[in-house]
């Protein structure tokens, strides 16, 4: 009898491959699952470095002075920590940017889904996501040098002001919205848009009253996306809004963030040790959960929403 070979057996070289592609996916599941330990690993130390300052602060500082005070004076001699100030210019800006960039990124991701033509579309989207790539020191520089004298011939606005960032952070955002808004509204099905049309519906009604409730899910999360990466910008806000903490709202004039007060006492000319120094570790602590609650909100709303269009 004749040796058998791989190849004269139906399907044996296919048998014989699969140890190797096992092997192959085996390499890959375990880099993804590298990548995602290092991401869980970082967020950790994030938590555990903000945390061991946190706490090294509250020492010195009462957290119901923290928590509870509107004044943020580190600098002074009768110093006050009270956080509300700090929370209440980054809420007003967040709020401000929102009401600019999401309205406007919203109809850009609305035309270019429904109503650009493919080609339109190509062009658009790039020059819309090219806005995303320029650095945020250049916003910074737009908004004092060019968007503040502008709005001196309109409002009483001085040099510094919250107004000014505010409406370059919502410019900031619209890309991110209008990409990934118009990626959730090209996933609802045709079939959909099809059954509306055959019924007499325009592309207006199409598109408002079929397109976007179909995929309010992932216009929700591109909002909160873009609200977070408000709450979170820093140099423009460093540039352009000036170092002044108020617990009022005053878009006219000077204000000072989180993420912009941060920023300013990490410059290197605040003492390594010093209360004012520890401040920036509670301060970051709790823009993190602020953050952190505004993805969880986002989260569910998500969830509970695909369960009743489901």
């Amino acid at each position: 009898m004749s040796a058998t070979t791989p190849d004269a057996v139906p399907g044996a070289a296919a048998v014989l491959r699969r140890p190797r592609k096992r092997t192959k996916e085996r390499v890959v599941i375990g880099a993804l699952l590298a990548c995602a330990t290092i991401s869980v690993l970082t967020t950790f130390g994030i938590v555990l470095a903000l945390t061991e300052g946190t706490i090294e602060f509250f020492v010195d500082v009462s957290p119901s002075e923290f928590f509870g005070g509107t004044e943020w004076t580190p600098g002074f001699r009768d110093a006050s920590y009270g956080v509300l100030a700090l929370v209440s210019n980054t809420l007003e800006v967040a709020v401000f940017a929102s009401l600019f960039g999401l309205p406007i990124g919203l109809a850009a991701a609305i035309f270019l889904s429904e109503y650009a033509s493919e080609g339109m579309r190509k062009v658009l989207k790039p020059m819309l996501e090219l806005l995303a790539g320029i650095p945020t020191v250049v916003f910074g520089y737009f908004a004092l040098t060019w968007v503040t004298p502008h709005l001196k011939d309109v409002v009483d606005v001085k040099v510094f002001n919250a107004l000014a960032p505010s409406i370059v952070i919502g410019v900031m955002i619209i890309p991110l919205v209008s990409s990934l808004s118009e990626d959730a509204m090209r996933a609802v099905p045709r079939a959909l848009r099809e059954g509306a049309y055959g019924v007499g519906a325009t592309k207006f009604h199409v598109a408002c009253r079929i397109v976007v409730p179909a995929a309010l899910s992932g216009i929700i999360a591109s909002f909160i996306l873009a609200i977070s990466r408000a709450v979170g910008e820093t140099m423009v806000l460093v540039i352009a809004a000036g170092g002044t903490p108020q617990f009022a709202w005053h878009p006219l004039e000077a204000i000072q963030t989180m993420a912009s007060y941060i920023a300013t006492i990490s410059q290197g000319d605040t003492p390594t040790g010093s209360i004012e120094y520890k401040s920036i570790f509670a301060v970051g602590m709790t823009l993190f959960v602020m953050t952190l609650a505004l993805n969880m909100l986002a989260g569910w709303f998500v969830r509970r929403y695909r369960q009743e269009y489901t």
